[in-house]
């Protein structure tokens, strides 16, 4: 299982919401760079970043952010966050980004999405998918859809697609342990799809239970910052830090 690193942004400043709601952050001393930093000299290459900002903006807003921690030896970043049109996916990847992750285009734009898989390949190109309820969310979380995360899933396996970022909303930030059931579901549905377990982590035994069903990889945010799991029990050798 690859344990995957958060860090999310607003106006260059690492922050975590609760819910997906921007009026409830917390933002933390620390610069992006140095966060970065201190995950690499861990063992931690492939790291994840949301430009919360561009979310917001339906456009990258942190692209110096992203050249500066794109900098750094050994990092290697995968990012997100208002990435809607081909320019703003050629700006991320000409600032650094290893990997993109795509969430509302997808929805609103599955053509446009599924050219991108074709064009740039599945191996950059990560399908984020946002749940609230069963359903899937759009635009930084603020807008419900009506659109079920397989039928988002089905329309791109066609062209290769091979990594999903899966948020559960509700438990995103609140700590009170991630959706191991829709994980279990969708990794048993699409064998072929590595999903990234995302939103509730609440410490080292989250970890050692969704490695012990099997599930292949896991971002931890809030948990890292708020000290509920440390860098060391991360890199725990049963855990992977391949990207």
């Amino acid at each position: 299982m690859l344990v995957i690193p958060a860090i999310d942004l607003i106006n260059g400043r690492c922050v975590r919401l609760s819910q997906g709601d921007y009026a409830q952050r917390t933002t933390y001393d620390a610069r992006p760079e140095e966060m970065v930093e201190t995950y690499v000299a861990h063992g931690f290459h492939r790291i994840h970043i949301v430009d919360l900002d561009g979310a917001k903006a339906s456009a990258p807003r942190n692209l110096e952010t992203l050249k500066a921690v794109a900098r750094i030896p050994g990092a290697k970043i995968e990012w997100g966050g208002g990435v809607k049109s081909e320019e703003a996916l050629r700006d991320v990847l000409e600032a650094g980004a290893a990997y993109v992750v795509v969430g509302s285009l997808a929805v609103k734009e599955p053509e446009t999405f599924a050219h991108w898989l074709d064009t740039f390949g599945p191996e950059r190109i990560v399908l984020g998918a946002d749940v609230r309820n069963g359903k899937v969310s759009i635009n930084g979380w603020l807008d419900d859809t009506e659109l079920s995360i397989e039928s988002l899933i089905d329309r791109f396996t066609p062209h290769g697609l091979n990594q999903v970022i899966c948020t559960d909303i509700s438990r995103d930030g609140m700590l009170q342990g991630p959706a191991t059931d829709l994980y279990l579901h969708l990794q048993t549905a699409y064998p072929s799809i590595d999903f990234t377990v995302s939103g509730g982590i609440s410490g080292e035994a989250d970890l050692t239970r969704l490695h012990s069903l099997g599930l292949r990889r896991v971002i931890v945010g809030k948990a890292l910052y708020e000290g509920r799991i440390t860098l060391a029990q991360m890199s725990n050798p049963a855990f992977s830090h391949a990207l």
